[in-house]
């Protein structure tokens, strides 16, 4: 995730995290912070709207509760979610507690919306979801459309499936969100993410704007106490702290409540969004014989490897001229490949109608293997479609290779 150039310190930190955060109890102070001005408050960064009554209903009178966590690697990574995970266990000692990491490095609200159904939905009911993709959306050049489209179709979907869900926004901080803030803009991720927050009257907490103001406040500092967009224990600690104030200040509106209460779902902001995006399988498809379906596939490269590209099935080629057709009914569709050193070029069209290519070497491919969520096209008539894709022999300066693997394909039907 961003920008995939992990400092020695970072991987250092993955190698040590469990025993630093053992000798440091939640919310006590971490080394490093300048300390030069009084503290911000956190409250200032955090809208609690309609609050979390729901979720906390249902772990006080139900004793029981599900609590997911749907992000990218600064979600899936040791840190502030097991810090969460423990405050609420001992926050409601008498609930059973399920919790669900559904971090993913790389993934933002794209992936996370054609992801939402394997990946949280399956688990059963959700009480509480904690979801994040402001990185990974700038870092993965999705646009502001693609932005609300990702994040209102992981709200819409997750609040269909259930409506006594309580969902909240959160928006991590990264180097160039402190570069528009400091430029009085605000990021247009953030943006995008925060109208569909207002539109579905969910609670946020801007972490990002956080950082920023505490940096300029003379608190601490991005190269001694965060270091990178994955936080060091000192951010982690600061996102916990931050995340842990929302959650009481929640926690005092809810307790006078005595029913839970489903949520409204609104009409949608945009037509076009993900709102029943999923995975779809790949032996679904028709190849030609220039493919081949491995069941147990792995990268053969010493590169670092991403959890969704170790062991799994793809449908791969490295022919040009191969083609493969997919049937499909929806109105958005696209694939999840892997990206790496060999990755190439491929021309897909949809209804011999829609067409284009799109190559599969990204900045990171000579480096990693890993999930690339493509959207073909989302704009289409909710009926039934033919998908074709061609891989081409056109390379440029950055190719190595004409290999196209898919992993799933990616309908929103």
């Amino acid at each position: 995730m961003c920008n995939f150039r992990f400092s020695l310190l970072f991987l250092l930190f993955l190698l040590t995290a469990p025993e630093l955060f053992s000798q440091q109890k939640p919310g006590t102070n971490l080394p490093g912070v300048v300390n030069k001005k009084p503290g911000l408050d956190s409250g200032f960064y955090q809208d609690i709207k309609d609050g979390l009554t729901n979720s906390y209903l249902k772990f006080t009178k139900d004793k029981t509760g599900r609590v997911a966590f749907l992000g990218g690697s600064i979600t899936q990574n040791p840190g502030w979610r097991e810090m969460i995970c423990k405050y609420l266990t001992e926050r409601f000692p008498e609930t059973k507690l399920d919790f669900v990491n559904a971090g993913i490095g790389s993934t933002g609200s794209t992936p996370g919306a054609f992801r939402l159904a394997s990946d949280v939905l399956a688990r059963g009911e959700i009480d509480l979801l904690f979801e994040e993709a402001a990185v990974n959306d700038r870092t993965n050049s999705f646009d502001s459309t693609a932005c609300i489209r990702g994040m209102e179709g992981i709200v819409s979907h997750a609040r269909s499936a259930g409506p006594f869900l309580d969902i909240v926004l959160m928006y991590f901080v990264d180097p160039e969100k402190i570069k528009d803030y400091n430029c009085g803009k605000v990021p247009y991720e953030i943006k995008a993410h925060d109208k569909v927050a207002r539109h579905y009257n969910l609670p946020t907490i801007n972490l990002a704007k956080e950082v920023t103001d505490r940096i300029n406040n003379g608190e601490l500092s991005w190269e001694k106490d965060f270091v990178d967009a994955h936080p060091s224990p000192f951010g982690q600690e600061l996102y916990y702290q931050s995340i842990r104030a929302f959650l009481e200040n929640c926690w005092k509106k809810a307790e006078n409540q005595s029913n839970r209460l489903p949520h409204k779902l609104p009409v949608l902001i945009d037509k076009y969004s993900y709102v029943d995006a999923r995975y779809v399988d790949i032996r679904k498809a028709k190849p030609n014989e220039g493919w081949t379906f491995e069941e147990n596939w792995s990268p053969s490269n010493n590169l670092i490897l991403h959890k969704m590209c170790k062991n799994v099935p793809v449908l791969t080629s490295a022919s040009p001229g191969a083609m493969v057709e997919f049937r499909f009914k929806g109105r958005a569709i696209g694939i999840c490949a892997v990206t790496g050193p060999d990755a190439g070029m491929i021309e897909y069209s949809i209804d011999d109608k829609y067409s284009g290519i799109v190559d599969l070497h990204t900045q990171w491919s000579d480096e990693y293997n890993l999930p690339w969520f493509v959207i073909f096209k989302d704009e289409l008539s909710n009926s039934k479609h033919s998908l074709k894709i061609k891989i081409i022999e056109n390379m440029n300066f950055k190719n190595h290779g004409n290999a196209c693997r898919i992993l799933k394909f990616l309908v929103n039907r």
